[in-house]
């Protein structure tokens, strides 16, 4: 399952994320993992979140972030939530064609490994194609 929060900078995202984030650390039953661009989120989430700083790992490419996905599955089975905060910045790309099969990659490997995504995307959603706005 992917679900994605898309909206003008200032509109609210990050702070529907952190809500998200911070209740999934309660309910979910497994692990929670948390990717940003940088580390602003650190006082807002719950200590038990994995927070991952993609600057660290320069998760440049829709690609890298395929793998970087797969290995942090492969090294914890316990995952059961994966967020991504702004999406787009990470990989340094505006939303496109490669977006949208990103996002059907992540629901294909949600589907087979029984994984929910949620991403934001700073962008207005009027600018998503239908393929994307499906995940809206």
């Amino acid at each position: 399952m992917v679900r994605l929060i898309m909206g003008v900078k200032g509109s609210g995202k990050t702070k529907q994320l952190i809500e998200m984030i911070n209740n999934a650390a309660k309910d979910e039953p497994g692990n929670v993992v948390c990717i940003e661009a940088n580390r602003n989120m650190t006082y807002d989430i719950h200590y038990n979140i994995r927070l991952i700083d993609a600057e660290e790992y320069k998760l440049n490419s829709y690609e890298l972030m395929r793998g970087f996905i797969s290995g942090l599955y492969a090294g914890n089975y316990d995952i059961t939530y994966v967020f991504i905060d702004n999406l787009c910045k990470i990989v340094g790309q505006d939303i496109d064609k490669d977006t949208e099969e990103f996002l059907n990659w992540l629901d294909a490997f949600g589907e087979k490994n029984n994984l929910k995504f949620t991403a934001t995307i700073s962008a207005e959603p009027s600018v998503a194609s239908e393929g994307i706005k499906k995940y809206l």
